[in-house]
């Protein structure tokens, strides 16, 4: 029988909310959630210093949780972490029996990630970023990092196919601070960060943000703190039976964000493709295998 508490956690309630959060709410709430739940069992002044935000931003913040105020959030957030200590321990699933393939039991956490994934990332928050990727009169530039930098080339090579005006950082030591100079209020700078979360991409996201671009963030489930700065967060659960991360639930995104940016500039993504194998055949970059013959 399952005994799990099916209401929304706190931690689940303050993910949701982001959406509707103002960015300095959204600066304490990134705090909140990369430092879950220790960041918020201290004094209001601690937390708000911490975050680098008032004390009624942090009073706002829980209120629009639906508490009354700081000590109502935290003696709730206190006795939830009472009853997640006591709960009784539970064997994952599967983890009882061998699998039957040596693959199934990583697979399924990263299933599990693809589903948490879905699960928090709110729909506003997803199609909002596809809003502002499908914006053609705004420039795009990606950065990923140490982690994350294929994902970040992947999402701009295939973005580049669907939209013009899109860049990649191949450098994220020196490419960023250049790529500052010709960023113009509005924008859009998308950027990966996952723990352990990296100054280039917070610092990247803070002056991008300073110059009015618009900064989507795609990060894991604890948020980079450079969410503070994004006006779209994609958080992505990534843990897995290992040493590192799973970025598979990553890819998952970023994919169906191109495909939804796809599918609003149809028209135009078919002339540009049509072009491109245009431009392939033309140049015979690729060649198509020989069948039968001598080669």
């Amino acid at each position: 029988m399952d005994h799990a508490d099916p209401r929304p956690t706190i931690e689940d309630r303050m993910r949701a909310a982001l959406p509707d959060l103002t960015r300095a709410e959204r600066q304490a709430a990134s705090h909140i959630l990369s430092h879950f739940p220790m960041s918020a069992l201290g004094s209001i002044t601690a937390l708000a210093r911490a975050a680098d935000v008032s004390s009624p931003t942090v009073v706002r913040l829980v209120q629009k949780l639906g508490f009354r105020g700081y000590t109502d959030y935290q003696s709730a957030l206190r006795a939830e972490v009472a009853r997640l200590l006591t709960a009784p321990l539970t064997l994952p699933e599967g983890s009882r029996e061998a699998s039957a393939h040596p693959l199934q039991g990583f697979a399924a956490q990263v299933v599990a990630n693809i589903d948490a994934t879905i699960a928090q990332i709110p729909p506003r928050e997803f199609l909002g970023a596809a809003a502002l990727l499908a914006d053609t009169s705004r420039r795009v530039t990606v950065m990923g990092g140490r982690l994350t930098h294929a994902h970040g080339d992947y999402f701009a090579t295939l973005l580049r196919v669907i939209r013009a005006d899109v860049s990649f950082l191949a450098d994220v030591l020196t490419d960023w601070q250049q790529a500052l100079l010709d960023l113009r209020a509005g924008d859009v700078a998308v950027v990966f960060d996952i723990r352990r979360y990296e100054a280039n991409a917070v610092h990247f996201a803070e002056l991008a943000a300073e110059q009015g671009a618009e900064v989507v963030l795609i990060t894991d489930r604890w948020m980079s703190p450079a969410a503070g700065h994004a006006r779209h967060v994609l958080a992505c659960a990534v843990e897995v039976p290992a040493a590192w991360d799973s970025t598979a639930s990553i890819l998952v995104v970023i994919e169906a964000l191109l495909a939804q940016v796809q599918g609003r500039l149809a028209d135009q993504v078919q002339a540009r493709l049509n072009r491109l194998e245009d431009l392939f055949a033309r140049t015979k970059v690729f060649r198509a295998p020989k069948v039968g013959g001598k080669g």
